[in-house]
């Protein structure tokens, strides 16, 4: 792989058609749990409600339907023998239900993601209570259970009130299994829990480092290992190094002798050469991305990037290649990109794919090279994704001014605004305060008029918006062009010479060609929340599309 790469499209499809054999290192995946309803929100409003652009890019695909039979009996015909075995014995209990459906579909993408796998490989799969019994039983069959590594559990709430007839859940779970029995594994270590330091580092040297003291017994029998030392006698199974061990560790002091001769010689282990606690199966000291967080982007399922980092860290060295096939906001993709490793995303939404696009831009700048492999590159490919998916086509759309959905699939009272861009401007009554202005965006794949412009001109006025934006994948006729100039400009008030039009069209044709939409551009960004900026950067940023 000679470049890293950003997917559109179903992770299945992706899988078996452009990620080889044995091609990848290490592989996370968060997908969607089966429990959580809300998974495809990609981002909630000021206030903490959901955005009513919730993205229900898997509302089909984990429910039980004609899709999921057919997944269940390509399942049957080729997985292998035990796994078929398993799947069939979970449908007698579990029946036709969304659950069965979940498990069908993961099983399916399982056995690829496996395939995709180095033979020194690492896989961690995170999910919650709902499904991680069945999941693990599918890898056991997928990876062997003599492959199963750890059960791991990630406590990511604290201190919150819980339900009222039931103890209430606090941890995710990730299962990881290795390709095989040679795998990569880097221990990791956090921060000594001070009490420990306090109890054990009892003991100052004459340099004033801190150290505590420890048993230097074989805990075998070692006659070959009985020896005195500088008139010390020898514990009863011997001593657990040679005596030039014990020699070596002498004269460089580490180790602590005892007052009485009748005592026992035991090692220094000092404090400023601790690594720290080795970090265990119970992950308590990675909290989730609160409210005001830096690296909140606001979206519902967003892990915080010390999870990945610890995850990337453990199971990868630097050049390797990291697999995120549900990659949402790009928080694996983001942490692989800064501790340098190559990676692969893949994302069914062209929203999680626009909004992973701004994530990187946001924190590496420049430094960032990727091809986006799936996204339309003119106006043939991108009338292709309009008559394949509408919404697909609208989202996508969005994506080149940088405007946020505003509904969604479901229509509302709110008819005729397909998406918002958000900026500051000056209070015309209090010139110290700053508001938040909308400019709201209408999208067609199809036939478009006149009518279409004074719609727009309408929606403006009702929404209060200070520009409408017109994006069309057809040419627009004459009269729309001159209804569009009828509606006059708008001045931007923090600039008070500074007009724009009121009523904007652009073409798709002209928006991939980077002649954009005109409008006040602010520091600051309203519409997306901006990731924080990467302190190291070394590599060019080339987006081939």
């Amino acid at each position: 792989m000679d470049t890293n790469q950003l997917y559109y499209g179903d992770n299945l499809d992706i899988l078996r058609n452009h990620i080889p054999d044995e091609s990848v290192d290490l592989i996370y995946i968060d997908p969607p749990f089966n429990s959580n309803q809300a998974y495809n929100v990609i981002f909630s409003e000021a206030d903490g409600s959901s955005s009513q652009a919730q993205i229900q890019a898997f509302e089909d695909t984990w429910r039980w339907g004609e899709a999921t039979e057919g997944a269940y009996h390509e399942l049957i015909g080729t997985a292998p023998h035990l796994l078929v075995e398993t799947i069939k014995s979970f449908r007698g209990f579990l029946t036709e239900t969304n659950l069965m459906a979940y498990l069908v579909m993961m099983a399916l993408r399982l056995v690829e993601l496996h395939r995709a796998l180095k033979p020194t490989g690492s896989f961690y799969l995170h999910c919650d209570p709902t499904a991680s019994h069945y999941l693990k039983i599918i890898l056991d069959q997928i990876f062997g259970v003599e492959n199963f590594r750890n059960e791991i559990y990630w406590k990511r709430k604290t201190g919150r009130a819980g339900p009222t007839n039931r103890f209430g859940t606090s941890c995710d779970t990730l299962l990881w299994f290795s390709k095989s029995s040679d795998y990569l594994f880097t221990p990791q270590y956090r921060e000594s829990n001070p009490e420990y330091i306090k109890k054990m580092f009892r003991y100052t040297d004459e340099n004033g480092r801190r150290y505590r003291i420890d048993n230097l017994a074989s805990p075998n029998p070692r006659p070959n290992l009985t020896y005195e030392y500088k008139g010390y006698r020898p514990p009863e199974k011997g001593w657990a190094i040679s005596r030039e061990k014990m020699e070596q560790w002498d004269k460089e002091g580490r180790l602590h002798f005892p007052k009485s001769p009748d005592g026992r010689i035991q090692r220094k282990r000092y404090l400023d050469e601790l690594k720290g606690e080795e970090v265990p199966s119970l992950w308590d000291d990675i909290p989730p991305i609160g409210s005001q967080a830096k690296e909140r982007l606001g979206y519902p399922t967003q892990k915080p990037e010390a999870l990945l980092e610890r995850i990337i860290q453990a199971s990868s060295n630097e050049g390797d290649v990291v697999l995120d096939a549900f990659c949402g906001c790009g928080t694996a993709v983001a942490v692989a990109q800064r501790l340098n490793r190559r990676w692969i995303g893949i994302d069914i939404t062209h929203l999680a794919i626009t909004l992973l696009k701004y994530r990187l831009a946001d924190v590496f700048g420049d430094d960032v090279k990727y091809e986006i492999i799936g996204e339309p590159k003119d106006a043939t490919s991108a009338k292709a994704l309009a008559n394949q998916d509408r919404y697909q086509f609208q989202w996508w759309a969005l994506s080149l001014i940088r405007a946020r959905p505003y509904q969604g699939k479901k229509k509302g009272a709110d008819e005729g605004v397909d998406g918002v861009i958000y900026y500051e401007d000056v209070d015309p009554d209090k010139p110290k305060k700053m508001l938040t202005r909308k400019i709201v965006v209408q999208v067609k794949s199809g036939k478009v008029s006149v009518k279409d412009i004074r719609e727009l001109k309408s929606v403006v006025e009702a929404q209060d918006a200070v520009i409408g934006v017109f994006i069309t994948l057809n040419p627009p006729t004459q009269p729309m062009v001159k209804e569009a100039a009828t509606a006059g400009r708008f001045q931007w008030l923090h600039v008070t010479h500074t007009t724009y039009p009121k009523i904007q069209i652009r073409t798709i044709d002209e928006l991939l060609s980077g002649n954009g939409i005109e409008y006040p551009q602010t520091p600051v960004d309203v519409t997306f929340r901006r990731a924080e900026r990467a302190a190291r950067q070394s590599q060019q940023l080339e987006i081939e599309t």
